[in-house]
């Protein structure tokens, strides 16, 4: 078997075999690492608990690395004849029991923490080792997870949790995994329900409200934030679902420019009428966006000028406000990379 590597310097063959014996020797350490994550769960048998600690996304991090060197040893260990005979029959089923415990452990957070890892790397390993070497009822296997958007599907997923803040966990994990990968569609809007999420998240976990109360919060956040509804959007603007992102841009680049609230309120709803109005006018031929026109600068810089031309003439003057071109040009800048997804 080793003929071809007959004509190869011993130094040049270092490293690349590993040696099964060092591996089995650290199995103990790694099995007690992964046990270490949780030393301070007093009650080893409440599921929830685990859950729980793993809270932390720092510490899921550290667990899921830990399970897979703990795996990716045992594996090894299993497949050596010398492990069976060193090694007494009771530990060794522990061993395995172990990792059951902790792959159901790991899919149930990864649902319920909405995590997206790649275990491109051992995932395969893992599974082979499960279906030569221990006998389990059932692995639950780490799937897509069901988007918010598909309700029917995360609503029985929902059912199926029985925990208020195990289904709060979820809740609350999917809608900002949603938030993030939504928010350069309208940042305003998202920043917002973001930071409102994150407030939710930090009264319960001081304390501040009880576990329904964060059902509740967290499921009427997912429910706006899916139904992109915000009672601060005025009703002009109800019908131009992009010039609402516009006026969130306009608003936020202007809240401290004056203390006058109903004015801030009227020069944003009007100054994103017109930057959707202007966009429309550049983008759109026949109702349909102009193929790759983001990428055409006689279009966006046509646009940075009229949008600054606006700025200039119906905000800063006309009212009296103190912006520097630079303030209007990160305006116009921000809106037309919000139409750059909007309008395509």
């Amino acid at each position: 078997m080793y003929s071809s590597f007959e004509d190869f310097d011993e130094e040049d063959l270092a490293g690349t075999l590993t040696n099964i014996t060092d591996e089995v020797n650290k199995l103990p350490q790694k099995h007690s690492d992964l046990w270490d994550i949780f030393k301070t769960i007093a009650n080893k048998r409440d599921a929830e608990a685990y859950q729980q600690l793993l809270k932390d996304e720092a510490i899921r991090v550290l667990f899921y690395d830990k399970l897979a060197a703990f795996a990716k040893s045992l594996k090894l260990a299993l497949s050596s004849l010398q492990f069976h005979k060193d090694v007494d029959e009771k530990t060794i089923n522990r061993y395995r029991d172990d990792l059951k415990m902790f792959m159901k452990l790991r899919a149930a957070v990864v649902e319920r923490y909405s995590d997206e890892i790649d275990y491109k790397q051992y995932e395969g390993q893992i599974q082979k080792l499960i279906d030569t070497h221990i006998t389990v009822e059932k692995i639950d296997t780490i799937i897509e997870l069901v988007n918010i958007f598909d309700k029917d599907k995360f609503q029985q997923e929902l059912e199926n949790t029985i925990e208020k803040e195990a289904k709060a966990d979820k809740i609350a994990s999917r809608t900002a995994k949603h938030i993030s990968e939504k928010m350069d569609e309208d940042p305003a809007f998202y920043k917002k329900f973001s930071q409102m999420l994150k407030d939710t998240i930090a009264e319960y976990e001081a304390k501040r409200i009880n576990e329904a109360q964060y059902l509740t919060r967290v499921q009427e956040i997912m429910d706006n934030v899916l139904a992109h509804t915000d009672n601060e959007i005025p009703e002009q603007l109800k019908s131009r679902d992009v010039a609402k992102a516009f006026y969130g841009l306009t608003i936020e680049s202007l809240k401290e420019k004056t203390n006058d609230y109903v004015i801030l309120r009227e020069v944003s709803i009007q100054t994103a009428l017109q930057i959707d109005n202007l966009i429309q006018e550049s983008v759109l031929d026949n109702g349909k966006p102009i193929i790759d026109w983001q990428f055409k600068t006689n279009i966006t810089g046509k646009l940075l000028i009229d949008i600054g031309d606006h700025l200039i003439d119906e905000v800063r003057d006309k009212y009296n406000l103190e912006l520097s071109f630079q303030e209007m040009d990160k305006i116009a800048d921000d809106c037309i990379e919000v139409a750059k997804i909007r309008y395509k």
